[in-house]
């Protein structure tokens, strides 16, 4: 880690991965320039203000929005590195374009616009996903050993059917054509798979914690799809984005994953842990049986087709080769973020 104090802009400061990126940035003594869509809600900036009150670096919050143009100038001004977390992540949209594509396409050009704008950047990382790199499990029959690496695009996902992964594959890709106009400043990618493990702000609502209370809530008591995840756990998400920040070698795109699993093994984790006392999934649902009733659920049935049954992985190896990252275990991770839930009363 390069020991200089240095500037930084976190767009989405209050997500939950950039939580932790502040958190981590402010430990080692780093001025964070936090972009927020408004400073003035206290609540949602309550978390982020009691970390920078324990650590040596600086807070300093902005307001910007995804879609207004010129929004993130003022508080990129005098940084060196720019993480760009900000984009939605929501899986039943009703409005995929307004409510996902735009803001994640769209933003993205519009911070990197201001990138350009801004003589002082030399870097940003961006927070891409590994669903720029694959859009249905199914696509894994196509590869060698069903494992995705970071050549790979996602070429199956479209607004209509896959939106998040639409919209994450273009605005990665609208990205590197950006980087590519100019020689300023490098850009590099972090493309997470599935991310678990304890929230800075476990009262918010996001994607991941949805999943594990459902978990452990009964909702998945009768059985859960034979679907494969991959996963990471946050704060390792985290920690790629600074290590690719201030590692000078780092380049391009990482997966970061720590390995795949089926739904069911999250269950088995949860068991060892934790006992009888929460109804975890126990039983598969025969793919036939989830196709049926998937509508009822918000579900699409191609959905269904294309991503129950497969199995598929990636390669992490450049990950711990290039960043020196050590994966923390997605039993230990699924473990430490229902234990939070279970600790502020939220299941």
């Amino acid at each position: 880690m390069n020991e200089r104090s240095k500037t930084v802009l976190v767009t989405g400061a209050t997500g939950y991965i950039a939580s932790w990126i502040v958190k981590f940035l402010l430990d080692e003594g780093h001025t964070v320039h936090a972009a927020v869509r408004n400073k003035e809600d206290k609540e949602k900036t309550k978390h982020l203000d009691e970390i920078a009150s324990k650590l040596k670096g600086e807070l300093k919050y902005f307001e910007s929005d995804l879609l207004n143009d010129g929004s993130y100038t003022k508080a990129m001004k005098d940084c060196e590195i720019v993480f760009h977390t900000a984009s939605p992540f929501i899986m039943d949209s009703k409005n995929p374009q307004t409510e996902v594509i735009d803001p994640a396409v769209k933003g993205t050009r519009n911070v990197l616009s201001s990138v350009n704008e801004t003589e002082t950047v030399k870097k940003v990382i961006l927070t891409s996903s590994v669903a720029a790199i694959y859009g249905n499990a199914e696509d894994a029959n196509q590869i060698p050993d069903k494992t995705f690496n970071e050549e790979m695009w996602n070429h199956s996902s479209r607004p209509d059917d896959g939106e998040y992964s639409y919209s994450k594959t273009q605005a990665e890709k609208e990205a590197w054509k950006l980087n590519e106009g100019q020689n300023r400043w490098k850009l590099v990618t972090i493309n997470p798979s599935f991310v678990v493990g304890p929230a800075l702000n476990p009262y918010a609502n996001f994607e991941s914690k949805k999943f594990m209370l459902q978990m452990g809530n009964g909702d998945l008591r009768m059985g859960v799809p034979d679907i494969n995840l991959a996963m990471v756990d946050v704060r390792d998400t985290a920690k790629a984005h600074i290590l690719a920040a201030f590692k000078e070698k780092a380049k391009g795109r990482f997966i970061i994953s720590e390995n795949s699993y089926k739904l069911l093994d999250i269950g088995r984790y949860l068991r060892k842990k934790f006992g009888e006392k929460y109804p975890t999934p126990r039983f598969i649902t025969p793919k036939f049986l989830v196709w049926l009733f998937s509508p009822m659920l918000g579900v699409k049935r191609t959905f269904i087709k294309k991503n129950v049954g497969y199995d598929f992985y990636f390669d992490n190896n450049k990950s711990i080769k290039d960043l020196g990252l050590k994966y923390i275990s997605v039993e230990e991770s699924t473990s430490d973020f229902f234990q939070q839930f279970i600790e502020y009363d939220l299941i």
